[in-house]
């Protein structure tokens, strides 16, 4: 009986083990225990990384402002002294590692690289204690070299609602803006006055073929296929302007009698064209003098404001230096279309919209007397006062009807875009018609304003930024 006791007692004792192998109560508590643990963990994890973020966040906020105040080239201040400033200001004095300057005559590049170090509330228990939180910013300030073409009309329509008084403002504090102390040999403006035509000036005349018949105004008369291109084409003959009064009523005097200020050629020297100046005193000094006059052909004033940016200007521009008309530091300007160093922009403004142009009869314009006579006429005025109503009409013809000089504008304005010149156009006070042709010759319609009254100095500030911005590079 003894060997069937012992065998029994080990048949219960390994019966034992293999119930508790069979058993499943209890199993999904010791795997929710182990997921519990592992969500605990990611959590953990989750709210370290969250809080890393929030941190890279905030220093990169601090080094973003920092770089771009110490990169502005307006800023007197050490651009290193200016970076660790603001961070001294934002109680992070001891996160910068490295201040980076670069900066040279027309650029200031900074960068800077910083970091701290957090302290770990779950990932302690991995083994990370703490994470290194970095930040790097880069900003530059750079002012390339910049070739301006400021187109400005003083049509007649400007002496309604205080408009040349108005642009005068403006204009003269975009002026300011550009040609800065920071800026000088490196941006240009060439300002091209205009209303009914374009003085363009005895100097530049004399470095062109021209038929120069009197020297009373000094204005070149335009083939129409001339705005197909940019170019100004230089082996061509170009015919003088007739100098005469179109419009029966002065502008300038208030009168219908025999006035001769508002001549289709702006006839005045602060009306002629200023090639590729750096002088801020001379510019603000004629534009201040600007008065109403006459009609308006935006066409005529966009052309020498294509041209003068064409490379194929060089050639004049060395000429007008080399006579002490432009600074010697400007002569090879314009640039070549190649050279990505150099910017070529272009402002137009009007205040209205093209118009028709009139011109004398040849058979009334052929001879010195008949230039002379015309100097002490207004056309108008001595039609009416010496020639028949009948006759009249044979005495001028007309050159431009405003159609025509819409379709010349866009012309001229496509060949500018050919050449990448970007156009900042500004529609001042103008017609629905009026700033759809404006906004037609800008770059994009983002490189159009239409203003009123005073926003034009808006607008001329905001091209002045744009022309010289600050970017965020990194």
């Amino acid at each position: 009986m003894k060997p069937d006791m012992n065998q029994e007692m080990i048949d219960a004792i390994m019966k034992q083990p293999r119930k508790f192998a069979r058993e499943e109560d209890g199993t999904i508590t010791i795997f929710a225990m182990f997921m519990v643990l592992m969500m605990v963990m990611i959590g953990g994890i989750g709210a370290d990384m969250m809080r890393h973020e929030m941190e890279r966040t905030r220093i990169q906020a601090v080094s973003d402002r920092a770089v771009l105040a110490a990169a502005d080239l307006d800023q007197t201040l050490d651009p290193e002294a200016v970076v660790r400033d603001y961070f001294d200001k934002s109680g992070m004095a001891g996160y910068v590692s490295n201040v980076d300057v670069d900066e040279g005559l027309n650029y200031r590049t900074v960068t800077v690289d910083a970091s701290m170090t957090m302290n770990t509330q779950f990932m302690d228990t991995m083994g990370v204690e703490e994470l290194s939180v970095p930040a790097r910013s880069r900003a530059q300030e750079k002012v390339n070299k910049v070739e301006i073409s400021l187109v400005l009309d003083i049509s007649g329509s400007m002496k309604n609602n205080s408009k040349m008084e108005n642009l005068q403002d403006a204009a003269s504090v975009f002026i300011d803006t550009v040609l800065t102390p920071g800026n000088r040999d490196l941006i240009s403006i060439s300002m091209i006055p205009y209303s009914e035509h374009v003085n363009v000036g005895q100097k530049i005349m004399d470095q062109l073929n021209v038929n120069q018949v009197h020297n009373f105004s000094h204005c070149l008369e335009m083939p129409d296929t001339e705005y197909s291109h940019a170019s100004l084409n230089q082996g061509q003959t170009y015919d003088q302007m007739q100098h005469f009064q179109w419009n029966y009523y002065s502008n300038e005097s208030g009168s219908t009698r025999n006035t001769r200020y508002d001549t289709v050629c702006p006839r005045n020297w602060y009306e002629e064209i200023v090639p590729f100046s750096q002088d801020a005193n001379d510019l603000k000094n004629r534009i201040d003098r600007f008065k109403p006059r006459a009609g308006t052909s935006i066409f005529l004033g966009m052309k020498w404001a294509v041209s003068m940016l064409d490379n194929s200007f060089t050639t004049l521009t060395g000429q007008l230096s080399n006579a002490g008309h432009v600074d010697a530091v400007f002569a090879n300007r314009p640039a070549t279309y190649g050279d990505h160093e150099t910017l070529k922009t272009i402002i137009l403004m009007t205040d209205g919209q093209n118009d028709r142009s009139y011109r004398i009869s040849d058979r009334y314009y052929n001879s010195d007397s008949e230039y002379a006579h015309w100097n002490r006429y207004n056309l108008q005025y001595y039609l009416y006062n010496s020639v028949s109503s009948s006759r009249r009409s044979r005495y001028y013809w007309r050159r431009y009807t405003a159609s025509l000089g819409d379709s010349l504008l866009d012309n001229i304005c496509d060949a500018a875009k050919v050449h990448k010149m970007v156009i900042w156009s500004i529609g001042f006070e103008v017609s629905d018609h009026g700033a759809s042709v404006m906004q037609n010759c800008a770059s994009s319609p983002s490189h159009f304003f239409r203003v009123e009254g005073v926003e034009i100095s808006e607008a001329f500030s905001a091209i002045a930024r744009q022309i010289n911005q600050l970017r965020l590079t990194q």
